[in-house]
């Protein structure tokens, strides 16, 4: 009988400490176990909060984003090569993306967007059309403002583009590749600062947009003219290009340009901007020693009648002073220019085969192309 009682009472204090062991010490493991794949508390949050951002960011924003088209006429052609009687015909295409900055029909895009001939119109994204009636166009900044006729429009918010930072969340919004309309991207702000080349020669001049933002969220050909945003839903740039040849490489004109724009437009109805009517390209000062040339701004075209023209400018030239002031990469002709005004007289030094010339100019009107 005691031996019943000794086994009996080993055989509690056994499984007494066993189940200590196995509550109070979960490393230990009698068997095989599958591994947890469970990401921590403060994972998880990060997660959700990110995710959740973005969200709320395209939920604000997109109704205020526009798809920007345009509507071109069809002529037919036969298989050998000779041109049908043109058909009363015509095809609707979307080609860019936009904002809206006014609930009484104010679209900004990109000038690029709407530079060619043709009837345009904007989709907003509850799927209505409307025909713009109007579109004021600045070359220099690479801008346009379109007018529709619509009310109780939805406006953007602008930010503030000094206050971006390098590593900052964006979202970019817009129609890329003209057919997926309301599509959204998601990166950083890569850079700031940037420099790239607005307008076209063909067109007159080109001005070189300084200070552009860059991102590595997806931008496309149709996402021209559409908002980057940040974590607040505030605009902070309009997409205007890409790095051709390279991925993930845009660049955002900084809404304070585009304020700037407005505010002018408000007050003049119009791009009212000093104007020296070039097309240049920027030597900067590793090529300037390749060919033993001085930094400053190539002139490669000028348009007629205009300050450049009057002051004896001549194709070829190199613009090295701009009323005193070095013009380099990092000092272009677009940032000295844009500090003057319309009227004013400024002193312009050129290099010329080997001479330094120095003649005035009074600048005039940019045209609105």
């Amino acid at each position: 009988m005691r031996k019943l009682i000794v086994l009996v009472v080993i055989l509690l204090i056994f499984l007494a400490v066993w189940n200590a062991v196995a509550t109070y010490v979960p490393s230990i493991h009698f068997g095989p176990q599958l591994p947890e794949n469970k990401a921590s508390p403060t994972e998880q949050i990060k997660i959700v909060s990110e995710e959740s951002v973005v969200i709320e960011v395209v939920e604000k924003v997109s109704p205020s984003v526009v798809t920007v088209g345009v509507e071109r006429r069809i002529i037919d052609i036969d298989p050998f090569g000779m041109f049908r009687i043109p058909q009363d015909r015509s095809e609707e295409q979307d080609i860019g993306s936009g904002f809206i900055v006014s609930k009484a029909g104010l679209v900004v895009t990109n000038k690029h967007v709407v530079a060619a001939s043709g009837k345009y119109n904007v989709i907003t994204h509850d799927g209505k059309k409307y025909e713009v009636v109007s579109i004021y166009r600045d070359p220099a900044n690479d801008l346009a403002i379109i007018k529709i006729q619509a009310e109780a429009l939805i406006p953007v918010e602008m930010g503030d583009s000094s206050k971006v930072k390098v590593g900052q969340l964006v979202v970019a919004i817009g129609t890329p590749l003209g057919e997926f309309r309301g599509s959204v991207t998601k990166g950083i702000v890569s850079g700031l600062g940037r420099g790239i080349t607005a307008g076209s020669p063909f067109e007159g001049f080109v001005e070189r947009l300084d200070d552009v933002i860059q991102t590595d969220a997806a931008i496309n050909p149709g996402n021209s003219g559409g908002p980057l945003v940040n974590s607040s839903g505030q605009v902070i740039g309009i997409n205007t290009a890409i790095a051709s040849g390279a991925e993930n490489i845009g660049f955002a004109i900084p809404i304070d340009v585009v304020r700037e724009a407005l505010d002018n437009f408000d007050k003049t109805g119009g791009f009212i901007r000093p104007y020296l009517g070039v097309s240049y390209t920027m030597i900067g000062r590793k090529t300037a020693i390749l060919n033993e040339v001085p930094e400053g701004a190539y002139i490669e075209k000028i348009a007629e009648e205009t300050a450049a023209d009057k002051a004896g400018l001549k194709p070829g030239d190199i613009i090295t002073k701009f009323d005193g002031q070095k013009v380099s990469e990092e000092n272009g002709l677009a940032v000295v220019i844009s500090k003057k005004k319309v009227g004013d007289s400024v002193e312009i030094t050129v290099w010329r085969d080997g001479e330094t010339i120095t003649s005035d100019a009074t600048l005039g009107t940019a045209p609105n192309q």
